[in-house]
């Protein structure tokens, strides 16, 4: 994690005393339930939940302590928490293993990530529903393979955005319901030496379902979707990013990140405005991406169970989170604060001299009899003249010296194919499809 791209409140949920008191509270709730059905005394689980109201804040350095001892992170935990709660602690983790604390906190920890998450997920829906509306009718020029193809609107531009985030959030929704699952079946997964009582009740306490078998890990299939979607999600602001740096292009300049007052572009050049959040969100993404095929190969455990896989989680839990929580927050910020400008959209599209309304005149040809294939070479013809000025030239004034062209068309049937509105006519149908 590096402090320049976290956030507190996706910091903390990673930070050692929220695991630790993940890990007291599995293990509280599971020596309540072992009291219930009369395995220990209650007076154990009573003394733990008393020492907890009462006691002292999670010592994390005196637990490392104990740890570089131990070399075992879970049995220092329970030391130590031995030593505070005293002789009636020894009822704690009976019949339990180390993966089932740390697994099943794992998943409380993902689960409290993934609604941060899907909460940034939603303010930049917000954002961009917002920007998309204002300019819903906004002429602008629609590119492939980045040339000039048909004109689109800035508000379709940002719908399609919007439609690709909302399912990112129905992915994330999907992700947070399946990680969030409890373990507590003991070595092996067998449930030999603990009632799956006590799991089915750790899982409510903590909000969680049950894996219905595990081998004494959670199966990391389920991370290896998790760290998936979460890739999703980086690609798709990327998506957006890298066309927020095109249109900021001088040549383009269709739109920009906002520049604040005093903000500098370059150490050596004072009229730069560069993208430079939309270029460090590229970035972020390529690192939160980087989490998906380590989690991946967690899969394959050797004889099912390993600890492979941890080293590897304690890296992309809190990375690939507090990352993507950042990323989101300032893509959000990038839509809300973006500059627009629509005067130079309608110079972009009027540069290549009417070359954007190639298409309705190739088809009224056809409409008009004359064969598709003798229509498009007589429009490429055309075309091509206006291509090759550099749109000097007009190429409704070349259709309209074109005998070919006046043989089927009229000046004014000529003249309407060059209305911009109509390709606009579907604008709403799509809006009312996307923001339903």
């Amino acid at each position: 994690m590096v402090p320049r791209y976290a956030r507190p409140e996706m910091t903390a949920i990673w930070e050692p005393e929220n695991k630790f008191k993940i890990w007291f509270e599995i293990e509280a709730h599971a020596t309540q339930k072992l009291a219930d059905l009369g395995v220990v005394p209650e007076s154990a689980a009573k003394a733990l939940w008393d020492w907890w109201a009462t006691g002292p804040k999670i010592d994390v350095p005196a637990i490392d302590a104990i740890e570089a001892v131990t070399k075992h992170d879970v049995i220092a935990f329970l030391t130590w928490v031995a030593e505070q709660v005293g002789d009636e602690a020894r009822f704690m983790h009976q019949g339990m293993t180390s993966s089932d604390v740390l697994d099943t906190c794992l998943a409380v920890q993902l689960t409290q990530a993934t609604d941060i998450l899907i909460a940034d997920m939603d303010k930049l829906l917000a954002a961009i529903k917002t920007r998309a509306e204002e300019h819903k009718f906004t002429p602008t020029i629609g590119r492939s393979h980045g040339i000039h193809a048909e004109p689109v609107t800035f508000g379709m531009k940002l719908a399609q955005a919007y439609a690709e985030f909302a399912r990112g959030k129905e992915r994330l929704v999907e992700a947070r319901k399946e990680i969030a699952t409890c373990a507590i079946s003991g070595a092996v997964g067998t449930f030999a030496n603990i009632d799956p009582a006590v799991e089915a009740h750790v899982a409510e306490k903590l909000g969680l379902e049950i894996e219905p078998v595990s081998t004494q890990v959670i199966p990391r299939d389920r991370h290896a979707m998790y760290f998936a979607v979460l890739g999703v999600i980086a690609s798709s602001i990327e998506r957006l990013s890298v066309e927020v740096r095109h249109l900021q292009r001088t040549e383009v300049l269709e739109a920009e990140e906002y520049f604040s007052p005093g903000q500098k572009g370059s150490s050596a050049m004072p009229h730069k405005r560069n993208p430079i959040l939309t270029e460090n969100l590229t970035g972020l993404a390529r690192m939160v991406r980087a989490a998906v095929t380590p989690a991946m190969e967690n899969v394959a455990l050797w004889h099912e169970r390993d600890i492979s896989h941890s080293s590897v989680e304690r890296y992309i839990g809190p990375d690939a989170t507090i990352t993507l929580n950042f990323a989101l927050g300032r893509i959000t910020g990038v839509m809300e604060k973006l500059l627009i400008y629509p005067e130079r959209m309608q110079k972009n599209l009027d540069r290549m001299g009417g070359l954007v309304h190639s298409q309705r005149v190739l088809l009224a040809l056809t409409q008009a009899g004359i064969s598709r294939e003798d229509s498009y070479r007589i429009v490429q013809r055309n075309a091509m003249k206006v291509w090759e000025s550099d749109g000097e030239l007009s190429l409704m004034d070349l259709l309209k010296a074109d005998s070919d062209v006046t043989a089927k068309l009229g000046d004014a049937e000529i003249e309407e194919r060059f209305n911009l509105d109509y390709h606009f006519k579907n604008i709403d149908t799509i809006f009312d499809r996307v923001f339903e």
